[in-house]
């Protein structure tokens, strides 16, 4: 391969709102740019029934605008190329190598946009009911189960917040947590606690989420006594971690101990000339607002990186 002719500017890994934002910009800044993506162009946004929390449009199914952020990247020049990131090379150096399913490509600079994913209880029904009352996002669904009957299942500061925020909607929230005590920051807890809206279910675990079609009830069981049972609701909002899909890049310094990509405000990453961008860098909060507004920052920069670059090459 040709470093000539072959070489990127910037090859953005992952096509989510973070990537996708930063492909638009870096193509507006004239910069040659090339975005791989392994499936369907979105990432979790592309699973969102609807987005109505995104400034200036007054709501949107996810895909539909997963696939105008897409257009826009490829309007303004990002090349799109389907393949699987296996592994990237001499990241440290000038001249990078990103290892594909379909080939090895070069570039000045790298934009890691490639998410995080939430993890699952990996219960029976749960994959076969996302999206029908199985969730990850309160902020995103709740609006949804207007006077509908809630069950949360976690411990920790998401499961909490995100309980208090569904009683908004909900006519009732139930935490079901599999220790006998919250995890969740005292604040959180003595304000949930005091919430009318919202009781527990202690030292239990969800067995299965069942339904026909839809949510209707979840199979439990104590993890002290071993006692099952069978409890109705009309949602299941799963909050015990999120994953980022780092794997295949653990191998450089960049990460932290959880494995979120660890940036500067500029997106920096510790590597010249690797930028990060998304839910799948260290940051306090996992929107699509806040995905697009990484990625175009990573792509300004990016253009900095390249300009610094062709100056040390003259």
């Amino acid at each position: 391969m040709s470093e000539t002719n072959n070489l990127y500017d910037v090859i953005i890994i992952g096509g989510g709102p973070a990537g996708m934002a930063a492909g638009l910009y870096a193509g507006r800044a004239n910069l040659k740019v090339a975005l791989i993506e392994r499936g369907m162009p979105g990432g979790q946004a592309a699973t969102t029934h609807l987005i109505e929390n995104y400034p200036g449009v007054e709501s949107v199914d996810g895909p539909s605008l997963s696939m105008t952020m897409h257009k826009q990247a490829e309007d303004f020049g990002t090349e799109m190329i389907t393949g699987d990131v296996e592994k990237i090379e001499d990241a440290e150096k000038k001249i990078k190598k990103v290892i594909t399913s379909r080939g090895t490509y070069l570039t000045k600079t790298i934009i890691l946009a490639t998410g995080a994913e939430p993890r699952k209880l990996g219960a029976p029904g749960e994959d076969e009911l996302r999206g029908r009352g199985v969730s990850y996002c309160a902020t995103c669904d709740g609006a949804f189960f207007r006077e509908k009957e809630l069950v949360v299942v976690g411990g920790g500061d998401s499961a909490v917040e995100e309980g208090i925020y569904l009683t908004r909607h909900a006519s009732k929230v139930t935490i079901i947590h599999r220790r006998d005590s919250l995890r969740a920051q005292k604040i959180l807890q003595d304000r949930a606690f005091k919430n009318e809206k919202i009781n527990f279910i202690w030292d239990t675990t969800v067995e299965t989420i069942e339904g026909e079609g839809k949510v209707q009830k979840l199979q439990i069981k104590n993890t002290k006594t071993g006692e099952t049972g069978e409890y109705p609701c009309d949602g299941v909002f799963i909050y015990v971690g999120m994953v980022p899909n780092t794997g295949f890049f653990s191998d450089l310094p960049i990460l932290n101990e959880s494995g979120y990509v660890v940036t500067n405000d500029k997106m920096q990453t510790k590597l010249p000339g690797v930028f990060a961008a998304g839910d799948g860098r260290e940051t306090v909060l996992r929107q699509v607002v806040t995905a697009t507004s990484d990625g175009a920052v990573a792509a300004f920069y990016a253009g900095h990186y390249v300009e610094l670059w062709e100056e040390d090459q003259e």
